[in-house]
């Protein structure tokens, strides 16, 4: 008889029951960011139905929203020229009565290698389009994770990444997740950092050509029109099964939209 235990990693205590808002930064405003704007204003209202304190969002984008953008990412024509973030934002806020933030600069150490104000945050999401911002952000999570805290200690980084027509979504904890004690589990309280499992892979699947597109036709060239999409409805349900759920099999996963094939990510 096979006794071998199912690998869980249960949800970090204060997601579950907090007293205030869970602290959210989100790194990036565009064709992924934006759409995972929209799904954590779901997560938020319906954790606060249930009666949980909900989330507290602030988006991190230095973009200006230019005709290129529109279609693929959430913008209309009437806000070509606004920041990304404070045009998502302000739509949230008018939206759903939140109180949401919008950063208009990049998520990075200064040029003097101090960390940028607000970095910290409980819960971290990227959807960058570069392999090098997410080093910088593994570099600042890493560092803030080894001072003493008393609130919005970082718990979990929530990556998004994709190429023209596949993605992946990967879970990591910041330091180590107290586990309960259990019976029926094998419990994993460490989910490495994206750029330290798959550090490699990312480095390899960078393409060269970061440059803006200057029209959505071209834009589409790069991306395809529902990859982002689909990889934030299934990214943020592995996000939301953590406060529903309180525990997940599961740190992330692959996703082909070419041939609707998705590969998930145990967490052992």
């Amino acid at each position: 008889m096979n006794t071998t235990k199912t690998a869980v990693h249960f949800t970090d205590n204060y997601l579950l029951n907090p007293t205030n808002p869970i602290s959210v930064n989100l790194i990036g405003g565009g064709g992924t960011g934006s759409k995972v704007l929209t799904a954590l204003m779901e997560i938020n209202e319906s954790l606060i139905a249930l009666g949980h304190a909900g989330l507290q969002v602030r988006l991190w984008d230095d973009d200006v929203i230019t005709s290129a953008n529109l279609g693929r990412q959430r913008f209309a024509e009437s806000e070509t020229g606004l920041y990304k973030s404070v045009a998502l934002i302000n739509r949230c806020n008018r939206w759903a009565g939140t109180n949401w933030k919008a950063k208009t600069v990049k998520f990075e150490k200064d040029k003097f290698g101090r960390l940028p104000e607000d970095a910290r945050a409980i819960i971290t999401i990227t959807c960058v389009d570069n392999v090098q911002a997410r080093f910088g952000v593994a570099e600042i999570l890493k560092e803030i994770s080894y001072r003493r805290y008393y609130q919005d200690v970082p718990k979990y980084w929530l990556d998004f990444g994709n190429s023209q027509d596949t993605g992946q979504v990967i879970l990591s904890t910041i330091g180590e997740i107290k586990q309960p004690n259990s019976e029926k589990y094998q419990t994993v309280a460490s989910l490495p950092f994206v750029t330290d499992e798959f550090g490699e892979l990312l480095k390899q699947s960078e393409q060269e050509d970061n440059t803006p597109s200057c029209s959505l036709a071209e834009a589409l060239e790069h991306q395809d029109l529902f990859i982002n999409s689909s990889l934030t409805q299934m990214g943020c349900s592995l996000l939301w099964n953590l406060f529903r759920r309180g525990m997940t099999e599961y740190k992330g996963f692959f996703h082909n939209l070419k041939d609707f094939r998705t590969h998930p990510i145990k967490v052992a």
